[in-house]
């Protein structure tokens, strides 16, 4: 016979407490709770000593163990999950629209890895795929119609210096349309033995950050173009009437692309006219004889043009020093053409005779340097002069196989060279 259990909710004994005393009377439903002793806890008895007790938990009523707070295992906050590589890489190709298709690819691949691996990116990832498609129908419509073909050729010609800010000196070229006029913006290059628009003979670089101005690269481009024309082209017998100096010069717009430099050319005078054939005459497309007599001549010619703008009646002193000068580098030069050792014997007799009117010329100089009034003066002035350009030149020159008609020299040039006719005294070009 069993007997019933006690009324009352009924509470399993926990085996490690101490047996706790039952109350042999009925428990009054009025009566307050009875309190329970404190629990042990996990560092011994917990007691009563203030509001947080001696460990390391707040003290809780009737023994019950208080929630952990965060720092003790929960995170405040859930961390985020990490963005995706492969979506990342598909939105850089396709925004580039480098490599269409593999920007393509990448972009469906990481859609699959962010469903599987719940990442985040799926936004960059869709972005990517449309940008690659779009440009992969973009370079199969070129491939298909042509056009890349277009696009690399066209790359191709601006990378070899098809434009008026990439010539060299030695560059011949034509312009578009039929007139070299005052803007020219691309060129196209030419073989110098045909017929073309205009000759590079020299590029001139500018230096600076900020555009210098128009007036400061004009002001540049005629004092040096017309003082390097004679180390390109130093025969100025080859120079006719019909060729003139022009120069591109930068803009500012040019200046912002990179054009730092000044293009010296040739270029016909008549804005429609052509030449034929490269004017370039030095040392790279002269023998020594032909190098020798040049360079004899020009540092004659260079003397020549020094002459003073008053005349002897007005300024005899002047006149006198630069005959005197005149008549020194002649006879130098005379002394130069003698000790020479020609190529071939056909060219010993020609070039000793001129040898020997320069040797006369100068005497003629050192006696205009002598006079003592402007009427003696001019006696020796035209019998020196007589030897320059003379028949002894000419037969010199066709010896040499250069160009034996003499050139018309322009009073009112300032260019330091009888090789330039009348063109345009504005010949700056913009590039």
């Amino acid at each position: 016979m069993s007997i019933p259990p006690p009324s009352g909710p009924h509470q399993p004994q926990d085996p490690y407490q101490p047996p706790q005393p039952q109350s042999p009377y009925p428990q009054d439903p009025f009566a307050p709770p009875q309190q329970a002793p404190y629990a042990q806890g996990a560092y011994g008895p917990q007691g009563p000593q203030g509001p947080m007790g001696p460990g390391p938990y707040p003290q809780a009523p009737y023994g019950a163990v208080p929630y952990p707070v965060w720092w003790q295992g929960y995170s405040p906050y859930g961390r985020p999950s990490p963005v995706n590589g492969v979506a990342i890489a598909s939105l850089v190709l396709g925004l580039l629209c480098f490599l269409p298709g593999v920007g393509l690819l990448l972009g469906i691949i990481a859609l699959v890895q962010i469903r599987k691996r719940g990442e985040r990116g799926k936004a960059m990832a869709i972005v990517g795929t449309v940008l690659s498609s779009v440009g992969l129908a973009v370079w199969v419509l070129a491939l298909s119609t042509g056009g890349a073909s277009d696009f690399w050729d066209g790359f191709k010609e601006g990378a070899s210096g098809n434009s008026s800010f990439a010539l060299a000196k030695g560059d011949c070229f034509d312009v578009p349309g039929d007139t070299f006029d005052e803007d020219v913006y691309d060129v196209d290059e030419v073989d110098c033995s045909g017929e073309h628009d205009a000759e590079v003979f020299a590029t001139v670089p500018l230096s600076g950050d900020s555009f210098p101005g128009d007036d400061h690269v004009t002001e540049v481009a005629e004092d040096k173009c017309y003082t390097l024309q004679d180390a390109y082209a130093m025969d100025p017998w080859a120079l006719t009437d019909e060729v003139d100096i022009y120069y591109l010069t930068p803009t500012a717009d040019s200046w912002s692309w990179g054009d730092r430099e000044i293009t010296c050319v040739f270029a016909n005078v008549d804005e429609k006219g052509t030449l034929t054939g490269s004017l370039r005459a030095d040392a790279s497309t002269l023998d020594a004889d032909q190098f020798a007599f040049l360079k004899a001549m020009a540092a004659v010619d260079e003397v020549l043009f020094e002459e003073p703008e008053e005349y002897a009646e007005e300024d005899l002193a002047s006149n006198r020093t630069w005959a005197g000068d005149t008549g020194e580098v002649t006879g130098n030069q005379a002394d130069q053409l003698s000790s020479h050792l020609w190529m071939t014997p056909d060219r010993e007799k020609p070039l000793a005779a001129l040898a020997k009117d320069m040797e006369d010329a100068a005497e003629e100089w050192a006696a205009a340097e002598k006079a003592t009034d402007a009427d003696g003066f001019y006696v020796h002035y035209d019998k020196a002069y007589k030897y320059v350009d003379g028949a002894t030149t000419v037969t010199a020159r066709e010896a040499l196989g250069l160009a034996t008609t003499p050139p018309t020299y322009d009073e009112d040039s300032d260019s330091g060279s009888g090789g330039t006719g009348g063109g345009d005294s504005d010949s700056g070009l913009d590039v």
